[in-house]
């Protein structure tokens, strides 16, 4: 006899579905093979409110078009750039429980997990925390990084190649907000200053000096918003890098512009890259960052699964943990099951969202990361379970249950490390220093806000953020304790 065991998550397999996009008014005659097309999704990419409204006709109600361009002009980091494919995946169903327009399916539209990071609006933002006092332009310091112009250093074996700028999609909690998209009304975005073929030609030239690097990671931007050609030309001089025995190609558009990744030049293109890193015994990857599983359709683990059938060692996941995302461990394996089990794509890492400003309601505290960790453990396989991790400024990425101290009430965490960055060469104190890390205000007890407001000047400090002048304060955050 079989005992049916309750368990706090329940598997079940789902089938994926593309969500039919003729819901959309302004879509109602768009065919198979226009959406399939990589050309139609970019040339129709929603990047205002004007051509949101062309797409959603009567779909929502007038305040949510005023939201969004409030935020757009006072609050927003990152340009609005939502390619078909996400916006397809932004209540997906127009059947059962959801309305069909006016109101309720508004609000439905607010609660949208994919809606919620992607097309953020002025009143998801924080009024009283917009931004934590010590976030940064750069929270990271990668540029403070470079070795050569868009080349972090920041591990000791592995480094960042940005080689542009742009993505296919612009994520409203993007990390590198500093330099990636288009300038805002809140940031005007640093430029690269060389040419890409001379910063191409630095980067590995700095490699080809720099035998202790064996890590590559291939990002921007996104490299689907590369010409392949140009792309597949940097790869094929990489791959003859002796020391290199790691290259990992970063890629949101995996998910956000899958129809990039199955164009027939493109696959053709990925299978002679993998073929020489396989000669030379280099694992070639594609890292990707899927979010909710709304978001894994059938386009997206065709794309995942052709990769893999071109000849690429693992395609993995690098999704954020953001309030109202995906904080909750039943939203975290319905993801990773779906990504594994349907896509072939392997769960990696869920970061905590970065301190870059006007980020404080996307962002969790430690202590629910730690939990989340906690709750995930054991349904997926051991090789699938991704780590949840805090990327520590001037530390880098620690598993959430790697803190040394960790403060409560005033939500500030303490890190140690066991290298030094590219910068710290000459820091005799960077391996026995601690380095802090801070929960968003508004999710400390009333005793922990209270210590905020009296220890911090907050307009000046978004001001700060927002300059770049955040850095120096971070290091000696210490001094409010």
């Amino acid at each position: 006899m079989t005992t049916i065991i309750e368990q706090p998550y329940a598997y079940r397999r789902t089938e994926l579905v593309e969500p039919d996009w003729t819901r959309f008014p302004g879509w109602r005659h768009v065919t198979r093979e226009e959406w399939e097309s990589a050309q139609w999704q970019r040339s129709h990419c929603v990047k205002n409110t004007t051509q949101l409204r062309a797409v959603m006709g009567d779909l929502l109600d007038e305040r949510f078009y005023v939201d969004l361009e409030r935020d757009q002009a006072e609050r927003a980091t990152m340009a609005m750039l939502v390619p078909p494919q996400m916006l397809n995946t932004m209540v997906p169903s127009t059947s059962g429980t959801v309305p069909s327009r006016g109101p309720a399916y508004t609000e439905a539209f607010y609660a949208d997990p994919v809606r919620r990071y992607m097309l953020p609006v002025f009143s998801d933002r924080r009024a009283d925390w917009p931004s934590h006092p010590f976030a940064t332009r750069d929270s990271l310091h990668e540029h403070a990084m470079w070795a050569v112009e868009g080349l972090t250093h920041r591990y000791p074996t592995k480094v960042l190649a940005e080689l542009l700028p742009t993505c296919p999609q612009y994520c409203g909690h993007c990390t590198r907000m500093d330099l990636v998209g288009t300038s805002t009304p809140q940031v005007l975005k640093l430029r690269l200053a060389g040419k890409p073929m001379d910063r191409y030609e630095a980067m590995l030239g700095y490699l080809q000096r720099t035998p202790g690097v064996r890590d590559v990671v291939v990002s921007g931007g996104d490299v689907a918003n590369m010409p392949w050609k140009n792309l597949e030309a940097f790869l094929e001089r990489l791959l003859d890098v002796e020391s290199v025995r790691d290259v990992r190609l970063a890629t949101k558009a995996l998910m956000g512009l899958p129809q990039h990744w199955l164009q027939p030049d493109v696959v053709e293109g990925v299978a002679r890259v993998a073929a020489k890193a396989r000669s030379r015994g280099v694992s070639l990857a594609v890292h990707t960052h899927v979010n909710t599983v709304s978001s894994v359709t059938p386009l997206v683990a065709r794309a995942a699964r052709t990769l893999l059938d071109a000849g690429v060692r693992d395609v993995r996941n690098q999704g954020v943990l953001m309030r109202g995302v995906n904080d909750s461990s039943a939203g975290l394996l319905d993801l990773c099951f779906a990504l594994q089990d349907e896509a072939g794509v392997t769960p990696y890492y869920f970061y905590m969202c970065d301190m870059v400003p006007f980020s404080e309601h996307w962002r969790l505290p430690l202590r629910r990361a730690q939990e989340l960790q906690h709750d995930i453990m054991g349904y997926l396989p051991g090789f699938a379970t991704p780590r949840i991790v805090c990327d520590v400024p001037y530390v880098g990425k620690r598993w959430v249950h790697q803190v040394d101290t960790y403060d409560t009430t005033t939500g500030m965490s303490f890190w140690r490390k066991n290298y030094r960055t590219s910068i710290e060469g000459d820091d005799a104190e960077a391996l026995s220093r601690e380095y802090v890390y801070y929960d968003p205000v508004d999710t400390l007890s009333e005793e922990g806000q209270a210590w905020w407001r009296r220890n911090t000047d907050v307009g000046s400090a978004h001001t700060a953020a927002l300059a770049g002048a955040g850095a120096s304060r971070a290091a000696s955050a210490a001094d409010l304790v």
